[in-house]
């Protein structure tokens, strides 16, 4: 897996990334660090990111099980520390799944297989932070 980060200069702190896969992603700082608040901020993408990996696992191992999954949200909320390097500390995911006759069990089955298993970005920051889940299932 590749990246590459361009800083987009001397104005402020905007940076983009073009991935290996050929896509961009803008980032930028806050006003107090000199950016301009024209994207989001480093470690927003990397919550995203995390965000994003665990809910394609969910989504994929629910469809690999036949189940009829519709949609899958996942709320995150994050704290970092105090001080230098700032990393994450605590991390809430809350999944809300629309599906038709989801079991609670298999949805919850799906989560903890993510987070045990699959996702490593999740995996990874487990390193410094406590990670809580919690699950909604809605049927439609």
């Amino acid at each position: 897996m590749e990246c590459t980060i361009n800083w987009m200069g001397a104005e402020g702190m905007s940076f983009v990334a073009e991935t290996g896969s050929g896509h961009m992603i803008t980032m930028d700082g806050a006003p107090d660090g000199g950016g301009r608040n024209l994207a989001p901020r480093p470690m927003e993408t990397v919550l995203a990111g995390t965000g994003g990996c665990t809910a394609y696992d969910v989504v994929l191992i629910l469809k690999r099980g036949r189940h009829d999954v519709r949609g899958c949200q996942v709320k995150l909320s994050a704290d970092r520390a105090e001080v230098d390097p700032k990393v994450f500390t605590k991390i809430h995911m809350h999944f809300v799944v629309t599906g038709k006759n989801l079991p609670q069990a298999t949805v919850e089955r799906a989560v903890q297989l993510s987070h045990e298993k699959y996702c490593s970005a999740s995996i990874m920051l487990a390193k410094t932070a406590e990670i809580t889940t919690s699950v909604e299932i809605v049927e439609g």
